[in-house]
């Protein structure tokens, strides 16, 4: 069956640092895209990062929103079948439900941001960011 499951959110303060995680299961990072998106309360989805098949050294590149550049890294290990989401230097903006999600296929693209690109996606985890 296949699965994605988030962990890793919490209350964090500005500047602070939080790591998610997306473990998947049913199938392989090999094959698919993993994105990350995030969601404040009465803003529509939108996409915070995504990792291709080949990790971004290769053939397909890693995408990242501006706001989130040379903040946020997303990382992945294929031993666990995990993809990561470190988050540094975080601001009141970043405040959202966290939701990774596995796309239709393996390199990101332009369009990566695109919900409709992405099938399964996991249940969300919470990042506060507050004094």
């Amino acid at each position: 069956q296949l699965q994605l499951v988030e962990s890793g959110g919490g209350l964090v303060q500005p500047g602070g640092s939080l790591r998610l995680s997306c473990a998947a299961s049913g199938f392989s990072l090999d094959y698919y895209a993993i994105g990350w998106f995030r969601q404040a309360p009465g803003k529509e989805r939108e996409g915070v990062s995504c990792m291709p098949t080949d990790g971004g050294s290769t053939k397909y590149s890693i995408k990242y929103r501006d706001s989130v550049k040379g903040r946020f890294t997303i990382s992945r290990n294929n031993a666990k079948n995990t993809v990561y989401l470190q988050m540094n230097s975080v601001k009141a903006e970043d405040t959202a439900e966290y939701y990774c999600a596995k796309m239709i296929r393996s390199s990101c693209g332009s369009n990566w941001y695109l919900t409709r690109l992405f099938d399964s996606w996991g249940q969300g985890t919470q990042v506060t960011v507050s004094s």
